[in-house]
């Protein structure tokens, strides 16, 4: 029986995947680009499904994006996602974008599909090409599936440095039918706000125009998958695609559909709970770090202080090493592209105050040492300008981050 948590009108399924909504099947193969893990992988939907996606905003945008770029481009439109690990295919020119339209090829091929209706997402080492012969026998063996040994080949074989495989799955109803949004992605380095070396598929069964889910998608990714940080470095890669089948049977989803909240806190709830599993698996990482900032004078504003935080190098090392030094919060705080009146902050670690009003407050070293030991530490920041409210998601520096990273190609 699969285990259930609910919030409000959305209810969390523990067992659920990317193959729990109507409509979408999965699988994972080893196709030789590792030594021994599977590394391709594909989503398929029963139909072409609504569809959107929003990408790295790194300068070099790896071959695999543009050409997901163009399928959409035709009509928003997607009904598969063929995806490969180890090699990012990723400023290899003119051979590598002639690889991903011959990966996109060969997946049409291989289902029966559009070419159109294919999207194509790598992630790995830059600037390798694609072992285009280990690719092509790969497809030939994707025999997509809907259960959850489908599903978690998948989810394995889109990971890189990654130590767990990332899903979410939530419920909601709409028009009295049961909606369901499931999702998978891979992230642990080079995660940064506006995304990073992280790729995230989503799937959903609600019946949704591509437009109305590409604006939900964009308004979403801002308050989480934007809003991590694991190193300050930011990929080529990154992409997020959702894909709407429409088979659950509602009426077709607009902001203006009584029931249109449930289904965006169903696909919030999804994104934000895969971007901060991102966030905790980052390289080497030992704990989650949730940074929550309110009394900016926007929203936006509280988003960067956020931000500005939980990437903040001495804050990351503070925490790995469950030093209360909340001076590093405040020196984080004060080069934040954010209005701050230095004289009225508060801050506190867990339950510890810190800072009230920019004045020490006293606290036992031990409590807070016992606090910052635990694997989810949360930092609470007060600027007392006004109602503006952000969070943000990161990880703690540890040594291990350096061993991952000075050894990555080899």
């Amino acid at each position: 029986m699969t285990a259930t948590k609910q919030t409000a009108q959305v209810t969390a399924l523990a067992d659920g995947t990317i193959v729990t909504p109507k409509g979408f099947q999965a699988a994972g193969v080893h196709a030789g680009l590792r030594y021994s893990k599977k590394d391709l992988g594909v989503i398929l939907c029963d139909v072409p499904a609504s569809a959107a996606a929003v990408y790295t905003q790194n300068h070099f945008q790896a071959a695999p994006l543009k050409v997901t770029q163009a399928s959409l481009a035709v009509e928003q439109k997607l009904q598969a996602v063929i995806v490969n690990s180890a090699c990012a295919n990723a400023c290899t020119g003119e051979q590598g974008l002639r690889d991903a339209y011959e990966m996109r090829e060969l997946c049409a091929k291989q289902f029966g599909l559009a070419l159109h209706h294919v999207a194509v997402a790598s992630t790995g080492v830059i600037g390798e090409y694609l072992p285009m012969e280990k690719i092509r026998a790969g497809i030939e063996k994707l025999v997509p599936g809907a259960t959850m040994a489908d599903a978690e080949a998948f989810q394995t074989a889109i990971l890189t440095t990654d130590t767990v495989m990332k899903r979410a799955c939530y419920q909601t109803t709409i028009d009295g039918k049961t909606v369901t949004v499931g999702g998978a992605a891979k992230g642990s380095g080079m995660i940064h706000p506006n995304m990073a070396t992280m790729l995230a598929f989503i799937t959903t069964d609600a019946n949704i125009s591509s437009a109305v889910l590409h604006d939900a998608l964009r308004s979403i990714t801002d308050v989480s998958f934007n809003q991590i940080t694991v190193d300050g470095d930011t990929s080529t890669n990154d992409m997020v695609v959702v894909m709407a089948s429409g088979l659950a049977g509602n009426d077709e989803l607009t902001p203006n559909h009584p029931d249109w909240e449930h289904f965006y806190e169903a696909l919030r709830k999804t994104c934000e709970d895969l971007a901060k599993q991102i966030a905790r698996d980052g390289e080497g990482a030992t704990k989650l770090i949730e940074v929550r900032v309110r009394g900016a004078k926007t929203d936006d504003e509280a988003k960067k202080v956020a931000k500005q935080i939980v990437g903040s190098n001495l804050v990351k090392t503070a925490v790995y090493g469950a030093d209360a030094n909340w001076g590093r919060i405040i020196g984080a705080i004060g080069y934040a592209d954010a209005d701050v009146d230095p004289d009225n902050v508060d801050v506190a670690i867990g339950p510890i105050v810190m800072l009230k009003g920019s004045e020490p407050q006293p606290f036992s070293e031990e409590e807070a040492t016992a606090y910052l030991q635990q694997e989810t530490v949360v930092i609470e920041v007060d600027l007392h300008l006004g109602d503006g409210f952000g969070v943000a998601w990161g990880c703690d520096l540890t040594y291990d981050y350096v061993k991952i990273n000075a050894s990555y190609r080899t």
